[in-house]
């Protein structure tokens, strides 16, 4: 039981006592037991996924779980990898942040001018299953009539400066007429967390 519940993420001894509280409630084990079988499995999930909210110390993962899970009990984990929002990882708060703005508005399309490969694919891994996104490399070369198509199709073009980006490719896009200027973003802090977080600034502001 107690490793069944650490792989659901309640590992810590407050968390696990908490879970196996409402799962004896629901009649899904007892006191006594110290094992849980694999056709229970699937109802155990759903039911601690349901009654709880798993949030670090940081208030930006507390006040979201809040929203999205209104009905549950918000319960605090110190391990942050345990968070249910953020799982530890800055970039993925930053990116749920801004998806969470960008869901706010109707905005699915969005254009990312820079950054290395690597970054790339970690945006890629990153973007939530509804966006359309286009990585543009920054050290390639870029034609005036794609840029021009990129501005036309996204609904958010943030161009990352701090990044790996030839000044030639950013005026592309910075330079572009006053009717898609506003939704372009130009960011000049380092890091994935940064641009993100940077999008979402953008975008709250502008409502």
């Amino acid at each position: 039981m107690t490793q069944v519940l650490g792989e659901l993420g309640f590992g810590e001894q407050s968390a696990q006592r908490a879970a196996r509280s409402a799962l004896e409630k629901a009649g899904l084990t007892h006191a006594r037991k110290t094992r849980i079988s694999e056709e229970k499995l699937p109802k155990v999930r759903a039911l601690l996924d349901a009654t709880f909210a798993r949030a670090c110390a940081d208030e930006v993962c507390r006040s979201a779980l809040r929203r999205q899970k209104p009905g549950s009990e918000l319960l605090a984990v110190i391990e942050p990898r345990a968070c249910e929002y953020c799982g530890g990882s800055d970039n993925r708060k930053a990116m749920r942040r801004l998806a969470a703005a960008c869901d706010h508005r109707g905005i699915s399309r969005v254009v990312v001018v820079g950054g290395s490969p690597s970054v790339r694919d970690e945006l890629e891994h990153l973007k939530p299953d509804g966006w359309q996104l286009r990585l543009i490399d920054g050290t390639e070369r870029r034609t005036q009539d794609k840029a021009k198509a990129d501005l036309e199709w996204a609904q958010l073009v943030l161009v990352w400066g701090a990044s790996e980006l030839d000044h030639k490719v950013s005026r592309l896009y910075t330079d572009s007429p006053s009717a898609s200027r506003r939704k372009v973003v130009t960011i000049a802090r380092r890091g994935i967390a940064a641009l993100l977080n940077a999008g979402a600034d953008h975008l709250e502001r502008a409502h």
